[in-house]
């Protein structure tokens, strides 16, 4: 009797187990989800979203396959992404992809135990992203974009080139962008040491365009150097038709506004960063804390120039300006 009650335990044991085994096999694995967070528009970040998605395909992950992607665009308004990362933070996603500082701060706000993965930012420590590059500490990692003197130091010296009779710059930044001012005392800090007159103009939204741009005509300006900053990149054609307008060489602070009727651009590739960035989300989600992943600096800078829109204004590139350019426009 015992011996048949043993048997008995141990087939039911078995099919229990088999149950088990096969309810777990039909249940679907959870798909991770990514939040992905940027300031300008979603036109503006094409290339770079295909960038990314494709280094996460060569990790191998698939969108809509075994990893899931939702999106959020500010389209160049600041102050919706408060809002657009609370929304990332309810939907309880996997990780975080801010683009940009505007967007990395206000992911940061939104929480503190998702982790975020920025992409491009300005100086991330000062910004107060992270405690250090070596160690960021928190929920926060990312690839930084060089910015600083040494960054406007290149620009202002292409422009000095370009411009031989060059002695005064205006400078374009949009005031509600949390790296503005650094961003200012930098270029106030090149122009200095260069004995070059720097005259400064602001631009809050896309209707202060024209008057900014007068402003430096009024002021007598050689040359524009245009910072990075979202809104400016969604409205890159718009800024490229000014410049030529006014017949004001430009130089911009990304490498897509050149490909929108710019005159040149010298800056680090992000669309190699939002590659690269795949390669974080892998780690995360296979167990790496983003405070232990060290912040990395951008690897790879262009200088591109555009003949085109250097005709459009009567300007004659320098052939040393034309041999320095990793890109030529024609």
């Amino acid at each position: 009797m015992i011996k048949k009650t043993a048997v008995a335990l141990a087939i039911a044991l078995v099919v229990v187990l088999a149950l088990v085994t096969r309810d777990e096999a039909q249940q679907p694995k959870k798909v991770p989800r990514i939040g992905f967070l940027a300031a300008a528009s979603a036109s503006s970040q094409a290339s770079r979203l295909e960038a990314f998605l494709q280094g996460l395909h060569e990790l191998g992950y698939t969108e809509g396959k075994n990893i899931a992607v939702e999106y959020r665009f500010a389209e160049g308004d600041f102050e919706r992404l408060p809002d657009l990362a609370s929304e990332l933070v309810r939907l309880n996603v996997d990780i975080i992809i801010p683009q940009s500082t505007p967007a990395s701060l206000a992911a940061k706000q939104a929480t503190t135990t998702i982790p975020i993965v920025f992409v491009a930012v300005g100086d991330a420590v000062a910004m107060g992203l992270v405690g250090s590059l070596a160690r960021p500490g928190g929920n926060i990692t990312g690839i930084s974009s060089m910015t600083g003197p040494g960054l406007f130091g290149k620009h202002m010296e292409i422009l000095k080139e370009t411009v031989p009779k060059l002695t005064r710059v205006a400078f374009l930044s949009n005031p509600t962008n949390w790296r503005s001012p650094f961003a200012l005392r930098e270029i106030e800090t090149v122009a200095r040491a260069l004995k070059i007159s720097l005259q400064p103009l602001e631009a809050r939204s896309p209707d202060e365009y024209n008057t900014a741009f007068a402003e430096a005509i009024k002021g007598r300006a050689d040359a524009i150097l245009v910072v990075s900053d979202p809104m400016f990149l969604s409205d890159r054609t718009r800024l490229a038709d000014l410049a030529t307008k006014n017949r004001l060489p430009a130089i911009y602070g990304v490498l897509e506004h050149v490909e929108a009727g710019g005159l040149m651009a010298y800056a680090a590739d992000r669309v190699d960063m939002f590659r690269r960035a795949a390669a974080y989300v892998d780690k995360i989600l296979k167990g790496s804390k983003p405070a232990d992943l060290p912040v990395e600096q951008p690897t790879k800078f262009e200088f591109i120039v555009n003949l085109k829109a250097a005709k459009q204004i009567g300007l004659t590139i320098p052939q040393s300006v034309l041999f320095r350019a990793d890109k030529v426009i024609k």
